[in-house]
């Protein structure tokens, strides 16, 4: 059956604006790998073992709490560079440098040696390349109205799937060529193959320099002056202090539990630890402001007024709104940290990894997004995203026939077909929908709250992936991720009816 697009008006397609958004994209694609599945086979190769690896994942963790600094981004201007550049433009260009310095850092260190300063590097690139995608999703928003932002997803997760390519496929060859491989690991083959990745980067920091200010961005007048700009910052500094420290001292317990419900006591107790780190930084914040060591109008337009004006939208259906915001992508998210090292384990080379999972995968995935793209248009974003959380459930159970099947390139190809263009599809659907959730006055804030809440779970989640392998194998555990899936449908369900069709 075909789609019939007879009725869009090709002429109001924002053809300007695709090039910017697949660069940036790209840009902001690049270095997500070399945290995740990059960074594990590095690490699997040097000796760390598999549940290490995977809490490695957690190091992404800034990308679920750029909300905390989001404000900043969105309030803050930077010196000389938002003179020079603009207000997304000066920031855009600080986290790119920021990636480059951090993907450097990575390659200065031999895992085998310094495993905490490679953990080190790693959560600053995710702190990083997490403020980049706040500056790039506002910019994506802000150059465009709420009808084009299917096409401009599309567009934009184009890119950063190519981005992708370069870092998964582009490292893992490289690695190989350059002399890595399991069971012959080389530390300078690896320290080269992130050296060049800092170097692609600067592809982000030429389309930073190229592009033009947004016209929202551009008439921003900043209310305040510098001094309490400063004043802004060092609570904020404060706060995050609160935040490490509080992270760094919680008291430890001991499990007397055995097996998976140790892991899962396990789980549980690092989740109401980094919840109360979390808290506690909030409260150092809101006291702080109290006692006039910030401005409070601005802590409270900067933190409060967008929630509120969430809340004040969406009445009673914005905690419903947050529950599927938050759980849409956990399939998906739980099982891809630990895809590359089952791929591995089935006796895959890292060539065949990299051709098919990386090159080929990530094609599919930018038709899938295409495919979701017009049909959001077609059919509205709520179905879209219907269709893309029953895919990403039932596209799993895929994986349990890999698991038993010979380890053949057509049966990976079939399921990574499958999973990738139901991916896709569903990802493009979601960044569409996000968008449309967002207030022109709070667009950075607002929609970082939303990909935080998008992928905090999953990532907590996904960091116990290798312990729930090593507990109950790959069976179950893609069995699990399924199920995850299951509310998420029901809860697109119930909202469909709810919501009114808002996101047209």
């Amino acid at each position: 059956m075909f789609i019939d697009i007879s009725h869009i008006d090709w002429r109001s397609w924002p053809l300007k604006n695709i090039g910017k958004l697949l660069l940036l994209g790209f840009s902001s694609g690049l270095p997500i790998l070399l945290i995740f599945s990059t960074l594990s086979l590095w690490l699997r190769e040097a000796g760390v073992e598999k549940s290490a690896v995977t809490y490695f994942s957690w190091a992404a963790l800034g990308y679920s709490f750029k909300f905390v600094w989001a404000p900043i981004v969105d309030k803050l201007p930077l010196p000389i560079l938002s003179r020079l550049l603009g207000r997304r433009r000066g920031w855009l260009l600080l986290s790119q440098f920021a990636v480059i310095g951090s993907i450097v850092w990575m390659a200065s260190v031999d895992p085998i040696y310094g495993l905490t300063a490679m953990a080190v590097g790693a959560v600053a690139l995710g702190f990083s390349s997490a403020t980049q995608d706040i500056v790039i999703d506002a910019y994506r928003i802000e150059i465009s109205g709420v009808k084009q932002q299917a096409l401009l997803s599309s567009c934009y997760i184009a890119g950063y799937r190519v981005g992708m390519i370069v870092a998964g496929a582009g490292s893992l060859y490289l690695a190989q060529k350059l002399g890595s491989d399991k069971g012959s690991y080389s530390y300078v083959a690896w320290q080269m193959t992130y050296i060049v990745m800092a170097m692609v980067m600067m592809i982000g920091v030429l389309t930073t320099l190229l592009i033009a200010e947004p016209k929202e961005a551009a008439e921003k007048i900043y209310p305040y002056d510098t001094n309490e700009y400063v004043r802004f910052f060092g609570l904020f500094l404060l706060s995050v202090a609160t935040l490490i420290l509080v992270f760094r001292y919680f008291p430890s317990i001991e499990i007397t539990l055995e097996g998976y419900m140790a892991k899962v006591a396990s789980f549980g107790w690092g989740t109401l630890k980094m919840f109360s780190a979390l808290s506690l930084a909030l409260t150092v914040a809101f006291i702080g402001a109290k006692l006039g060591l910030a401005n409070r109008s601005m802590v409270v337009e900067s933190y409060v007024s967008p929630i509120q004006d969430f809340f004040q939208r969406y009445g009673k259906l914005a905690l419903w709104v947050l529950l599927l915001v938050g759980f849409y992508r956990v399939s998906d998210i739980v099982m891809g940290i630990i895809a590359n090292v089952f791929y591995q384990d089935l006796g895959y080379s890292k060539i065949e990894i990299a051709n098919i999972t990386k090159v080929f995968g990530v094609i599919m995935t930018i038709l899938g997004s295409f495919v979701g793209g017009f049909l959001a248009m077609r059919i509205g974003v709520m179905r879209v995203l219907l269709l893309g959380a029953i895919l990403a459930a039932t596209t799993n159970l895929l994986f349990m026939w890999l698991a038993n099947a010979d380890p053949t390139k057509a049966a990976l190809m079939l399921v990574i077909a499958a999973d990738n263009l139901g991916g896709g599809l569903a990802v493009a659907a979601f960044v569409a929908w996000l968008s449309s959730l967002t207030s022109v006055s709070f667009t950075a804030t607002q929609y970082a709250i939303f990909s935080s809440v998008m992928t905090l779970f999953p990532k907590l989640l996904g960091g116990y992936s290798g312990t729930m392998v090593e507990s109950v194998g790959y069976d179950q555990f893609f069995l699990f991720t399924a199920c995850l899936g299951i509310p998420v449908v029901f809860l697109i369900l119930f909202l469909n009816k709810k919501l009114n069709n808002t996101e047209e």
